[in-house]
């Protein structure tokens, strides 16, 4: 199954959704991918220095991380194809103007939006303008 790949098309269907949890991003010099798989992160990515878990707040709590840089995150509900190009450019230009970072993860079939928690609101608003007026 493939996904959009016409920028156009992507910004006017992204129909954002804000996600109510809250997340960390937490790192693990000394773990495996499986064993930080039982923790069912957002997310897992492998880097030079350790694996970074994108975990929900109070999963992360229990495992002694702080509660410092939270983050919400919004998925762009559109099929998008792991070969579009733009998507993740718009959005991100897009959210700057307004003082916000976006750190954009890509899954097979949606990209998703990690965003500040006390910038999500505002955010999702952007989003949603950004999608209202791409088909004007």
């Amino acid at each position: 199954m493939t996904g959009e790949t016409d920028l156009s098309a992507l910004l006017v269907h992204m129909q954002p959704e804000l996600d109510p949890q809250r997340y960390v991003f937490c790192t693990f010099p000394n773990r495996t991918m499986a064993q930080l798989s039982e923790l069912e992160p957002a997310g897992l990515i492998r880097e030079v220095e350790g694996i970074t878990a994108i975990l929900p707040v109070e999963r992360a709590k229990t495992l002694g991380f702080g509660e410092t840089g939270q983050f919400r995150r919004i998925t762009l509900t559109v099929h998008s194809s792991l070969e579009a190009v733009g998507l993740t450019a718009a959005i991100s230009q897009a959210l700057a103007k307004d003082g916000i970072s976006a750190n954009v993860v890509a899954g097979y079939f949606h990209d998703h939006v990690f965003v500040q928690v006390e910038k999500a609101q505002n955010a999702l608003s952007v989003l949603q303008k950004m999608s209202a007026t791409a088909g004007s």
